[in-house]
């Protein structure tokens, strides 16, 4: 299994890489690769001049042989370099073996065109789409309208399950199942995606592809007594389609769109978007990947933002894009745009999709090749939510809220959902 940085790159690349992780939050601690690449290269050194000498040694051996000497001595001497050699081409495979399981654990280098800041606070806005409507009354907050139109119920999910977890009724879950299709429907039909249907559990090495394992163990759902895991993402199912191939280079950019619940344990968001559905332990997505050759992939994620962004227009629904600073970018991400829609009942704008470029660090750990010559090289990876479907009930349900408690269906969606209002039960 390789790591996820290209090794020789990495050697060879190494102040410039350095420079680059040191803009990252929590930047990797790089001394170990300095002592252990000092400690490769001392036994590769080695090697070669044992090599060299034993070379010597047996022109020497063959001359006295002509000459007809006894050369059993000598002979030995040569049999002992040889254990020498062997034993320095075993501690750079040691070596090597150390250096790969470090790199597992190496965040992607952020691409040049990434602005440098600490965290969220000096990401940068790249476009804002629509205006954040008006109200003539107070508008609520989408757990108090939820109930009030009998559409949403976290009291009984809590009871059937516990926190974070939601139960939809009536109007409520047929909108969820509208923005679904609609989603498909849109990426499959306009946007150019095929649509793959994947299981909703996978195995430790698709988590390990994709990155998600060994680092971020505590945020997945495991299964007892089975290597599987809940998805966390379609991204991980999706992405791992490939794993372990070699694709024709013709057939890219490859470009996919599933539907799947995503499960998250949400470990580290303790008081965080505690009320409501913002952030749940189990949410429905439609997800979009892409696989492509290295010189197309920032032209695709541009178009596969624009795809994500594309749902919300139609929705009516007002967004913001901004590029995320290297101290907020994600573990395997060399890029990505965050898209945050405007919801009224927090008065604020929140995330509703990321769309990254991972260039080649998920196809590394998961032998993403393609064949474009002669030659095989590894694909890059994209993807983002296309859009998550809780947070876009959310969005339509206070964006389109009216006086009278009822949320007007944006046009789009009412031939999906039957309804053009939804009113209380």
């Amino acid at each position: 299994m390789e790591g996820m940085h290209d090794l020789a790159y990495f050697r060879s690349h190494f102040d410039q890489v350095a420079e680059r992780l040191a803009t990252r939050s929590n930047p990797p601690n790089l001394d170990q690769f300095r002592e252990l690449d000092a400690r490769r290269r001392a036994a590769i050194s080695q090697a070669e001049e044992l090599k060299r000498r034993r070379n010597e040694e047996s022109a020497k051996i063959a001359q006295l042989k002509r000459e007809g000497a006894d050369t059993a001595e000598q002979q030995k001497q040569v049999r002992a370099v040889g254990d020498q050699i062997a034993a320095c081409d075993e501690q750079v495979k040691a070596l090597d073996e150390q250096f790969q399981e470090l790199l597992a654990g190496i965040p992607n280098t952020p691409h040049e065109s990434v602005p440098v800041g600490k965290d969220s606070e000096d990401n940068v806005e790249v476009r804002r789409v629509g205006e954040p409507p008006k109200f003539d009354f107070e508008p609520k907050p989408h757990w108090d309208l939820g109930p009030e139109l009998g559409i949403l119920d976290m009291e009984r999910a809590a009871k059937i399950t516990g926190a974070r977890f939601a139960l939809y009724w009536g109007l409520g879950a047929k909108l969820e199942r509208a923005l679904v299709n609609f989603m498909l429907d849109v990426h499959t039909r306009d946007h150019g995606y095929t649509e793959v249907l994947p299981p909703f559990m996978v195995n430790s090495a698709s988590l390990f592809g994709t990155g998600q394992l060994p680092k971020f163990a505590d945020d997945l759902f495991k299964c007892e007594k089975h290597d599987f895991w809940l998805v966390p993402t379609a991204e991980v199912p999706v992405t791992n389609i490939y794993r372990d191939e070699t694709l024709d280079g013709e057939t890219l950019p490859i470009k996919l769109c599933a539907y799947t619940p995503c499960f998250r344990s949400e470990a580290g968001s303790y008081g965080r978007d505690v009320r409501g559905i913002i952030r749940q332990h189990q949410f429905q997505k439609v997800e979009l990947v892409k696989f492509t050759r290295p010189e197309q992939s920032y032209d695709e994620h541009e178009k596969l933002t624009a795809d994500a962004e594309d749902i919300l227009r139609r929705l009516g629904l007002p967004f913001r894009t901004v590029v995320l600073c290297t101290g907020d970018l994600g573990f395997g991400n060399a890029k990505t745009y965050d898209i945050e829609v405007w919801l009224p009942g927090q008065n604020a704008y929140k995330e509703i999709s990321s769309c990254s470029n991972y260039e080649a660090f998920q196809a590394r750990r998961a032998g993403i090749r393609f064949k474009g010559g002669k030659k095989s090289e590894f694909a890059h990876t994209l993807n983002g939510s296309g859009l998550a479907i809780g947070r876009t009930w959310v969005a339509i349900v206070e964006n389109y809220q009216q006086k009278d408690g009822s949320v007007v269906v944006p046009e789009a969606l009412r031939p999906y959902v039957g309804a053009e209002v939804i009113r209380g039960r």
